[in-house]
């Protein structure tokens, strides 16, 4: 089982535990407008996701931000470009995927096409060749082919190190890494050392990209929890209706929930969050 894999199935574990923790206090029935807003923010697990954010907070600022602020630091843009590129390629099996399974033929297109001259003319993805050339990607997960095909999200939650999700989309990262053709190349010392180096990669860099947009929603919001359950909920919208989200890319890259895999998104590090809730 690549290292990805055992992730998934943890994240799921946890979902589990969450599920087991309090609620949130349900307003009286006669408050239509404390009702209506318990609906719309989805989140009846708040008091434990609100613990689970506070633990991601501690890692987050002490281990994840330090790291990635080395990163940042060490490897010029060139090379971090690089590195992102490829991860974007790695992923394009996924995404090509989640495109058949949604019925989208032209965006599969579009993935198999921008995989195959960037494996190529692009030295195995270093270089998006297939964008300069006027052929943006794009992401899909299988969260987001389960809400194609009319499921539900369920109740938000927050999982550590993940990041904000859904049950749809905690489940559809499992399948995703189900999925992956690197998952099929079985065991062994360089098959493990491929996978832990796709993940810690992907961690760093997709946490490198999200340094000006969280900084700004710590300094400018009051409440960053809320905050980010939003932006979340709204992008999630955005990506399953494949429009881009005028709200800029603050909670985490397509592909999976937290800390995604490959920044395809619109706006990069420079966007700006949405307003606070």
């Amino acid at each position: 089982m690549l290292p990805s894999q055992s992730l998934g199935l943890r994240g799921l574990a946890l979902l589990l535990a969450l599920a087991a923790a309090g609620c949130a206090t349900r307003p009286d029935p006669d408050d239509a407008e404390g009702l209506a807003e318990f609906r719309e923010t989805n989140d009846p697990f708040e008091p434990a996701n609100r613990a689970m954010f506070e633990v991601h907070e501690v890692a987050d600022r002490y281990v994840l931000q330090p790291v990635a602020e080395a990163y940042r630091d060490i490897l010029p843009q060139p090379i971090r470009s690089g590195i992102r590129n490829v991860l974007g390629n790695l992923r394009a099996p996924v995404i090509l995927a989640n495109d058949l399974l949604q019925g989208n033929i032209p965006r599969a297109r579009i993935t198999l096409g921008r995989f195959m001259v960037n494996s190529t003319l692009g030295v195995g993805g270093l270089l998006d060749v297939a964008r300069e050339w006027g052929v943006p990607g794009h992401s899909e997960d299988f969260g987001q082919t389960l809400a194609v095909w009319g499921a539900g999200e369920g109740f938000y939650m927050f999982v550590p190190l993940f990041g904000p999700s859904s049950p749809r989309d905690l489940g559809g990262q499992a399948v995703d890494l189900a999925i992956n053709p690197l998952s099929w190349l079985g065991q062994g010392l360089i098959v493990d050392a491929a996978g832990w180096t796709q993940l810690g990669l992907t961690v760093v860099d997709t946490r490198e990209a999200l340094l000006e947009p969280i900084d700004q929603v710590r300094a400018t919001s009051l409440d960053p929890y809320s905050t980010l359950r939003s932006a979340y909920r709204q992008r999630r919208a955005f990506e399953i209706r494949n429009q881009e989200s005028p709200g800029g890319n603050v909670v985490g890259p397509s592909g999976v929930t937290g800390f995604g895999q490959g920044v395809t998104a619109p706006g990069g590090p420079d966007a700006a969050p949405p307003p606070a809730r």
